[in-house]
């Protein structure tokens, strides 16, 4: 589900969604979300999720496939992300970052 890969010596979280996690995610109620952002407008392929893995509070690499919204935990200060990245608890102040990506075959992805 999920493969994690270096760019420009960050971590990049590349997962691949199940159709109840992109249900999860599109049920969310985004607007009432710290930052708000529907995931229609985190990915370009609803079953392709790619991020930075980066933590918007102080740096850290959070553990996929864990916390309580069932996406990333951050265990150094304790934030949880959903399955679309977005920050849902904790003092992460943004969701996660989307890099710059495409798809430019079905079989291929390029970031940056």
């Amino acid at each position: 589900k999920n493969v994690i890969i270096k760019w420009r010596g960050k971590p990049v979280f590349i997962r691949h969604r199940t159709a109840d996690e992109i249900k999860e995610a599109d049920e969310t109620d985004w607007q009432k979300l710290r930052d708000p952002q529907p995931d229609s407008a985190r990915v370009k392929k609803p079953e392709w999720l790619i991020m930075l893995g980066v933590c918007t509070h102080l740096g850290c690499v959070p553990i996929g496939e864990s916390g309580d919204f069932g996406g990333w935990f951050c265990p150094c200060h304790g934030s949880h992300y959903d399955i679309s990245g977005r920050a849902r608890k904790g003092p992460a102040p943004l969701n996660l970052e989307v890099p710059e990506y495409d798809f430019p075959e079905d079989t291929s992805l390029v970031i940056g």
